[in-house]
């Protein structure tokens, strides 16, 4: 499956939707201004502001989509839940469009406000859903009939993955997996399903194989007697980008949380590492973005302050710049003011402590009241973090972690943070066994993921910084 050609279909139609939207909002509200005109046409298309409309608001709505997360994974995508994201993101995009563009108008009475809302949030409604559940549907039709499929590897070799092969490729219907191939979890002197597939392997190399045969999806099927090897299975692959399924015999042996794919094909339960529904995904990113402008406005004084007082009490670059480890495993620059020597740690990674003198007499004030860490808000814009997430921390330290708690790298499942939760009951870390230590509250963040909880923790953050009680 052609993903870049897949996602350019939905920016495409997304484009044609908003601009059609648009002009049929603005000529309803023309004809609805001056009744007695009978040409409504002629002045819309005399209007500047109808042109500027047709560039800049599709725009807008791209953004909007983008930002939100809205062309991740746009082929997977389930026609209800497009309805459900197509709901939230018009009402988030209508308001904005209401507030900045349409309230300020001279009108005759304040009911036309509504008339305005309403109508421009049917027809942008309507007029998006529709074009992206063709494409949905197209994308369905195309899948059940084994036209396209997502690439897709087998973890087993006997008579469970034999079964469930054969299951899946003789479907009246199909799930659409293409499969690539499939790796044992123990060895034997001959696999069934060599007859069927190429057998790439033992277990061990999954990670490898996902990134080097762009694999979508990982099923697992061993057999009842290698049941104890699902945990490590599971461990091994769940800080890549993969959809893992397990036959429903293995439910009880399953990291995380389980639900069933589908009521059509063969039963499978997804092992979700999905900590908050699609639609709050969305807010929280939508927030992410609103709140972080608004902070580096409020705080552009702040910045400035923090930028001269690092440039004049300390030699070296004002912005601190290190590798952190992102959402699935992937690699990110993170800035921070900085608060420390040069040459501090002399190329081994060094954690701070509380009377650590690395530390410069400016950069303790900036660290006691979080400041070091405010470009961050540039990060989130960019994407790499949100407001609230686990922590980043290096690959070095990353890997001493999951040696002695493989649950860490559940942390990589969602996007780090500015603050945490485990950063407000726990504070900085300055071991390896206090980053352990501070593990379970972030843990218990990931159990509870909400955007309430999210609100609970900024708050908390705050509280901090006009306290003065960081480290």
């Amino acid at each position: 499956m052609n993903k870049t050609l897949h996602t350019a279909r939905y920016i495409i139609a997304d484009l044609l939707s908003a601009a059609l939207a648009w002009s049929l909002f603005f000529y309803s509200r023309k004809a609805t201004e001056t009744p007695l005109i009978n040409d409504t046409l002629k002045l819309v298309l005399e209007d500047k502001n109808f042109y500027y409309g047709i560039i800049f608001i599709p725009l807008f709505w791209l953004l909007l989509y983008a930002l939100t997360g809205a062309y991740h994974r746009v082929y997977r995508k389930a026609r209800m839940r497009e309805l459900a994201q197509t709901l939230l993101l018009t009402t988030i995009g209508v308001i904005i469009i209401f507030f900045s563009l349409i309230l300020d108008d001279i009108i005759v009475s304040y009911k036309s406000y509504y008339k305005y809302f309403l109508t421009l949030f049917s027809l942008h409604f309507f007029i998006t859903f529709t074009f992206r559940y063709i494409i949905a549907s197209v994308t369905l039709y195309k899948l059940r009939h084994r036209k396209i499929g997502f690439n897709t590897l087998i973890v087993g070799s006997n008579g469970n993955a034999v079964s469930l092969y054969n299951e899946l490729e003789n479907q009246t219907v199909s799930s659409g997996n293409h499969f690539l191939g499939f790796v044992h979890a123990i060895e034997y002197p001959n696999y069934k399903l060599e007859n069927f597939i190429p057998h790439l392997g033992h277990y061990t190399k999954l990670k490898t194989l996902i990134q080097e045969m762009n694999v979508e999806e990982v099923i697992i099927a061993t057999e009842r007697s290698e049941h104890k090897t699902i945990e490590k299975i599971i461990s091994e692959i769940e800080d890549t980008n993969v959809f893992i399924k397990v036959i429903p015999d293995m439910q009880d042996f399953l990291l995380g949380t389980v639900r069933t794919t589908s009521i059509y094909q063969t039963p499978l339960i997804q092992v979700s590492f999905d900590f908050m529904p699609p639609w709050q995904l969305s807010l929280k990113r939508f927030f992410d973005i609103v709140l972080s402008l608004i902070a580096i406005v409020i705080l552009t004084p702040v910045y400035i302050f923090c930028y001269l007082g690092v440039l004049f009490t300390s030699k070296g670059p004002v912005i601190y710049k290190q590798e952190r480890i992102g959402i699935n495993g992937k690699p990110f620059i993170i800035p921070k003011f900085r608060s420390m020597r040069i040459g501090a740690e002399n190329g081994t990674p060094m954690l701070s402590s509380k009377d650590d003198n690395r530390v410069t007499p400016f950069g303790k004030f900036l660290r006691k009241v979080r400041l070091d860490e405010i470009p961050q808000f540039f990060s989130v814009l960019k994407g790499d973090m949100s407001l609230v997430g686990p922590r980043p921390e290096r690959q070095y330290y990353i890997d001493q972690i999951a040696q002695r708690a493989p649950h860490y790298r559940l942390l990589l499942k969602v996007k780090p943070g500015i603050t945490s939760w485990g950063q407000v009951k726990y504070g900085y870390a300055e071991s390896v066994d206090q980053m352990i230590e501070r593990l379970k509250f972030d843990i218990l963040y990931l159990e509870n993921m909400s955007l309430a909880m999210d609100f609970k923790i900024i708050a908390y953050t705050l509280l901090t910084v006009i306290k003065g009680s960081g480290q």
